[in-house]
């Protein structure tokens, strides 16, 4: 938080994950929601700890639910709802057994695709914050990514600054794309150092979220109408479109639950060899 780098750091994070929404947009929606978010993350650790060491118990919805217990993220019912759903958006395929009890699963090459963008987006951003070397090393050595992203997992599914966000970044981050959202707003923050208390940011309305996102009209006026109602945005005139403005508060939560990723994103890939 206090690095004069970082803002310019999250933008570049925000920008490269709002390109991998441009992507894929219908997996990215489905995602762009911290419980689904969290369940995918822990899926994929489990994947790639199986693929490390094919001793650790595979990705099943049992082994995931097992994941969960700590700090009951979600219910098993919803973690079964969760693997089947990625299943059908292609993030999830069956693995090869002659035990039919168990039905493994195992992240699709286009899952691991989707992941390493994430994972060497935020490494870049880091990056340019030390001049540090962790997407070249990336780049290098492919397995960097199976051997970090389950830390990475672990750790944020034990971290109560990343899962249970203020109220003001859980609005955006518990609902329907609304982590896109809010990533979209804040790739427009101006990089000055210090922010008034309210940062106007360009034009936002219902209709261009809504059009952007792959949400409903409506979902995208409900969403914009609570944060304006919590004094987290608001516009210049009464129409709810136009020139908008976002509050520092909004700003910071914004940055320190975002700090919260990066720390452990770059502790984990400083313990790799």
């Amino acid at each position: 938080m206090a690095d004069a780098s970082f803002a310019a750091a999250l933008r570049v994070s925000a920008l490269e994950l709002l390109a991998i929404h441009r992507r894929a947009p219908r997996i990215v929606r489905y995602v762009a929601d911290l419980q689904k978010w969290l369940l995918s993350q822990a899926a994929l650790a489990l994947h790639f700890e199986r693929k490390l060491d094919p001793s650790r118990p595979p990705l099943t919805a049992s082994n995931l639910a097992k994941f969960l217990v700590e700090n009951r993220i979600a219910s098993q019912n919803t973690a079964v709802s969760h693997l089947k759903e990625m299943a059908h958006y292609k993030l999830l395929e069956p693995v090869e057994t002659t035990d039919r009890r168990t039905n493994p699963l195992q992240a699709s090459g286009y899952a691991e695709t989707l992941i390493r963008q994430w994972f060497e987006g935020h490494l870049r951003s880091l990056d340019g914050m030390d001049a540090g070397d962790r997407y070249r090393r990336s780049q290098a050595d492919e397995t960097i990514l199976y051997r970090a992203q389950p830390r990475i997992a672990r750790r944020l599914f034990n971290d109560p600054d990343w899962y249970n966000p203020p109220e003001s970044i859980a609005l955006f981050a518990r609902s329907e794309s609304g982590s896109n959202i809010l990533h979209d707003l804040m790739s427009r923050v101006p990089l000055a150092p210090v922010l008034g208390e309210r940062t106007w940011i360009g034009d936002v309305s219902a209709r261009l979220t809504a059009a952007e996102y792959v949400i409903s009209r409506s979902h995208a006026g409900r969403l914009l109408a609570a944060a304006q109602n919590q004094g987290l945005l608001g516009w210049e005139t009464s129409q709810k479109s136009g020139d908008c403005w976002i509050s520092v508060k909004l700003v910071l939560d914004y940055r320190r639950w975002q700090a919260s990723k990066f720390s452990v994103i770059s502790e984990a890939v400083a313990e790799i060899e």
